[in-house]
């Protein structure tokens, strides 16, 4: 083996350079082997097209921890985010539009348009909301109590318990509609209009291969809304210099406490030696050691692929192949000749800087899954389009811009045996027409593509079935069970062996939280070592 470091970060995503950061302000030698050219795993800005460049695959920002922001000094390193005017814009299918988000008043005008009752029951919805965000948030930086550790487990349970317990009954059930019902199910008592229950259970489908009708989708349209911008909750914003810019940022605060950042260094295997993680094997053959290893990749990606079978229990190798992955994403960046054009609102303006959402109720939503069950994909999709380069003009070159696409439902894997390699074209297309039937000439306005479908998230990203979450954000894959329960405070079920990554709690999104944690409980077991030797 080479020299011997005392930490290894497998994966150079946001999360493994926040991982590495926390270790190396700690004293450790760290180094961080990226199997790409480029760091930044999924958070990274590249130039599809000759002057057009954009987030490839994550493309918007709210979940990045403050603390994570304010301790790695991003801002020293150039990360400024820019917010959106307002949240959203839903073009609806009678020619109407809505507009949610740019403050209470305004967006309840907008509801007036559909519903004044809906308009009157916004604020206290968004006060429900609030409230269990809020105590999900001072979770987000804290390690599940895990299951199997005695009265540390029940002493951690306590303390984390302590804030819902005391919830007033009314919020209690709140509490228990976000984390037990559908999305419909849960808005259906807040609404009457479907433009406004769609602007909300959109949040639920994101990176969820589901119905809004499923049981528990109603969490993932929570786990959407506990991020902030720049000291506000719930807002959204485009990172100027694209998603690349955080995790660029991210690498210079590493590498100035001499994290060593390896590009092109695929691991190929996680060494284990007498019941411990003692180093990694890259694809080249090279093995490097190291006293611990953190897995900034998913689940499936490092306990399938990356670790031989016998050096996992029996029990944990069952589980594991029961560990749902697969978000049901199909990714494209297109460069534009010109802002789309909206039937229902032509003109530039503020809603180009918005989440442009075609998806204009829940039932659409619902039929979209259940297309893409059948048949691979669905015949009208769901398409967020951001535009960032309405924000920030380094983007595309003058007079042009560049949009996201970021589409649902696609199938991780298409029946009959069809390979995303043979229909990515169509389904690509599928999605321009989609959007063209709402704005068009919007087909005839796009220079170039460029197109990700959950085969390629996997291939480039090593999102195993292009899942962007690491995993399902289902009740059974969350808090102490993620990944599995007794494995939830991002230790591995061997020793020396962390997880870091967006498999872990509080999941997925570009938060920094796993990083942040993972490290968190490297330097706590390091401690007790230290403690026990007499350290």
């Amino acid at each position: 083996m080479t020299k011997r470091y005392d930490a290894l970060i497998v994966g150079g995503g946001h999360n493994g350079l926040t991982c590495a950061f926390y270790l190396a302000r700690a004293g450790l030698s760290v180094r961080v082997l990226e199997a790409r050219h480029v760091v930044g795993g999924a958070a990274v800005t590249e130039e599809f097209h000759p002057g057009f460049r954009n987030s490839t695959a994550s493309y918007t920002v709210s979940l990045l921890q403050p603390k994570v922001i304010a301790d790695m000094r991003l801002a020293d390193y150039g990360y400024r985010v820019v917010e959106r005017p307002i949240s959203n814009f839903l073009p609806q299918e009678d020619g109407r539009y809505l507009k949610l988000g740019g403050g209470l008043l305004k967006t309840q005008e907008e509801f007036r348009k559909f519903s004044a009752a809906d308009a009157e029951a916004l604020p206290a919805y968004y006060d429900a909301l609030e409230r269990i965000a809020d105590i999900l948030r001072a979770l987000a930086l804290k390690a599940p109590p895990n299951a199997g550790e005695g009265l540390r487990m029940v002493i951690a349970a306590a303390a984390q318990g302590r804030p819902l317990a005391s919830l007033p009954l009314e919020a209690k059930r709140d509490l228990l509609d976000m984390f037990a019902k559908s999305a419909r199910g849960m808005l259906d008592q807040w609404f009457e209009s479907e433009a406004v229950k769609a602007a909300f259970g959109f949040d639920a489908v994101v990176g969820n291969y589901a119905s809004p009708d499923t049981p528990g989708s109603a969490y993932v349209l929570l786990h959407h809304v506990f991020g902030e911008v720049n000291g506000k909750k719930g807002a959204w914003g485009h990172a100027v210099g694209g998603m690349g810019a955080i995790t660029q940022a991210m690498a210079q605060a590493c590498r100035k406490l001499g994290v060593e950042i390896s590009l092109e260094s695929p691991v190929a295997q996680v060494l284990v030696d007498g019941g411990r993680a003692v180093g990694v094997k890259l694809a080249s053959g090279e093995e490097i050691a190291g006293g611990l290893v953190a897995a900034n990749v998913g689940p499936k990606l490092l306990y399938e692929r990356l670790m031989a079978p016998a050096d996992l229990p029996t029990d944990f190798r069952r589980r594991m192949r029961g560990f749902k992955a697969g978000s049901g994403t199909f990714r494209m960046n297109v460069a534009l000749s010109e802002l789309p054009r909206f039937t229902c609102l032509p003109e530039a303006g503020e809603h180009h800087q918005s989440g442009i959402i075609i998806a204009p109720t829940l039932d659409y939503m619902d039929a979209a899954f259940l297309d893409a069950k059948r048949y691979g994909w669905s015949k009208q999709p769901i398409v967020e389009m951001l535009i960032p380069s309405t924000a920030d003009d380094s983007l595309a070159p003058k007079g042009q811009h560049v949009a996201s696409l970021f589409c649902q439902q696609f199938a991780p894997e298409l029946p009959d045996g069809r390979s995303w390699d043979d229909e990515r074209e169509a389904a690509a297309d599928c999605i321009i027409d989609t959007v063209e039937a709402h704005a068009p000439g919007f087909r005839a306005s796009v220079i170039a593509r460029q197109i990700h479908s959950p085969l390629d998230l996997e291939r480039k990203f090593g999102l195993i079935g292009g899942d962007i979450m690491h995993g399902n954000m289902g009740l059974d894959q969350l808090w102490a069970a993620r990944p599995v329960l007794g494995h939830g405070s991002y230790r591995g079920p061997v020793k020396g062996l962390y997880m870091c990554g967006a498999g872990t709690h509080p999941g997925g999104g570009v938060t920094g939280a796993p990083g942040h944690n993972a490290a968190a409980a490297i330097l706590a077991d390091r401690r007790f070592v230290g403690r026990l030797l007499g350290g």
